[in-house]
């Protein structure tokens, strides 16, 4: 969001949690009107996929056998705020703080968890499927643990391409751009 602030030529804004969207809006960076809920996602705790260590659910992370966890940074990334929340809910954030490696991204948290760099890491469903061959998914976030992870997205206020920006959303939403991003991990949006 940064970004937008600073100028850099945005059309659409499509963040991974309400939160930064409402930012946005407060701040009138958005088309009012514009903005939709298009998809969601699963938060889920990821291992090496070589691993052999018995890690079925967030429960299991105080285990002394589990020495690092990757999160993306909860000051920056949603998923980090989504991986806390759940640590909180599950009880467990007090005896694993001490072992969490902040990653600047999901993806940087999925290839430390890929590499073996970490014996397990909180990523997104969506981002554990790119690499099922590096990681493997250990378990789901339990329900409730943590805000549903719907992803919205708008036209930036001030853009220069308004028609395009509209047109792309229009896709996105439709039947086919829902499609396709079911084809690669996100979920239905309720009510879609």
């Amino acid at each position: 969001m940064l970004q937008i602030e600073g100028g850099a030529p945005v059309d659409v804004f499509a963040p991974a949690a309400q939160k930064d969207m409402d930012k946005a809006e407060k701040k009138g960076l958005i088309e009012p009107g514009s903005r939709k809920d298009f998809t969601a996602n699963a938060v889920v705790l990821v291992i090496p996929a070589k691993s052999k260590k018995l890690i079925k659910s967030f429960s299991d992370l105080p285990s002394g056998e589990i020495k690092k966890i990757a999160i993306g940074n909860p000051r920056t990334v949603p998923a980090g705020r989504y991986a806390e929340e759940i640590f909180r809910y599950c009880r467990v954030y007090d005896a694993i703080k001490g072992k969490l490696i902040f990653a600047e991204n999901v993806r940087q948290a999925l290839d430390y968890v890929g590499r073996e760099e970490v014996d397990a890491g909180v990523i997104y469903l969506s981002d554990a499927r790119i690499k099922a061959t590096d990681v493997k998914v250990a378990a789901v976030a339990p329900s409730g643990s943590h805000k549903p992870v719907i992803y919205p997205i708008s036209v930036i206020k001030g853009t220069k391409h308004p028609d395009l920006s509209k047109e792309f959303i229009a896709v996105v939403t439709s039947e086919e751009g829902q499609a396709i991003l079911r084809k690669y991990g996100f979920g239905t949006v309720t009510g879609k």
